[in-house]
């Protein structure tokens, strides 16, 4: 394997327990695509953690084949792009007390853990712009997924002289101008997606589907798996938090196996999870590998690994590593 100095500490120093799992999940990481593809998932509030100064090279390397994420996750790595020198972090977020929050609600600051996020600079900025692309969609009668409005605003530059950024280091930007399959399930739960709702509820867009979401996504996952994955070929599974991000796409397997029964598509080739939460046998999202054989996601064979450690610290290191900084 080359040598590189993120590589080569984390070689000689992460020898036991979660820090030998990351390299070992790194290199099955590394060894699956030498013939395979990988989506990797997104949960928690990795844009806020700025995940996109490794995931944006990731993706420009094509280290990473498709991307399932929550709505805040899509969103959020664009308003870091546009809005962050009003970005403030609160290191001592701990200790805030209830008078505190109520004191950053009056000053339109949305807490992230240590991080708020400006409500005018960064959401009703990006609510103008993703308005103007709902609407012109709404009056021509087309309809688009979450991501692609997002790809056309990126694309089309509205936004470009706004970032405060470098743009390299937005991994939507990135995914954007590969055009990544994408999927955000659940995307009605996130700040557009709320403003979305009210955009309908007071007329401003006039068909709620306008925007499609939920089960048009999976069916077209299980196109993109159906058409991506063969036996020479598999498609991995990174995920990094738990939860929708990561509980949506992985079913698409059993689904295609059972419901539709094309069975001769190949089970996940590789799987890894970074999870803070403590395992528990009654909680699917906090389970085993091996619970996912049962359900015909995993196999006896796949490269499984989970690193009980905080995404935030890890997954760039993996990245870093895979990529060979």
């Amino acid at each position: 394997m080359s040598s590189s100095p993120i590589r080569d500490f984390l070689r000689h120093n992460y020898r036991h327990f979660n820090a030998a799992a990351l390299i070992a999940a790194a290199d099955d990481y590394k060894r699956h695509l030498e013939h395979g593809k990988m989506l990797i998932t997104l949960a928690g509030a990795m844009s806020t953690a700025e995940i996109g100064l490794t995931l944006a090279e990731m993706i420009r390397q094509d280290k990473v084949q498709g991307i399932c994420c929550t709505g805040a996750n899509l969103e959020e790595d664009v308003f870091n792009l546009v809005a962050h020198d009003h970005y403030e972090r609160v290191p001592h977020y701990r200790h805030l007390t209830a008078q505190d929050e109520q004191a950053l609600l009056e000053r339109h600051m949305n807490r992230v853990t240590d991080t708020c996020i400006p409500e005018m600079e960064a959401m009703r900025r990006i609510e103008t712009a993703v308005l103007d692309e709902w609407q012109s969609r709404d009056r021509a009668g087309q309809r688009r997924f979450p991501h692609q409005f997002m790809y056309d605003i990126l694309n089309g530059g509205k936004l470009e002289p706004s970032y405060q950024i470098d743009p390299q280091n937005s991994w939507l930007l990135a995914a954007a101008r590969k055009n990544l399959p994408m999927f955000v399930p659940g995307w009605e739960d996130s700040t557009l997606g709320n403003m979305y709702a009210g955009h309908c509820i007071s007329g401003d867009v006039k068909n709620v589907h306008t925007v499609r979401t939920g089960i048009e996504y999976m069916i077209e996952l299980a196109e993109w798996y159906t058409t991506t994955a063969t036996k020479d070929s598999s498609i991995g599974f990174f995920q990094i938090g738990g939860g929708i991000a990561g509980d949506f796409p992985i079913c698409v397997v059993p689904m295609l196996h059972q419901d539709l029964r094309r069975t001769t598509v190949p089970l996940w080739g590789y799987f890894c999870q970074i999870s803070d939460s403590t395992t528990s046998y009654g909680s699917y999202s906090g389970a085993v590998p091996n619970e996912k054989i049962t359900w015909g996601k995993l196999g006896i064979d796949t490269p499984s690994h989970i690193i009980e450690s905080d995404a935030s610290i890890v997954a760039p290191l993996m990245f870093a590593y895979i990529l060979g900084m």
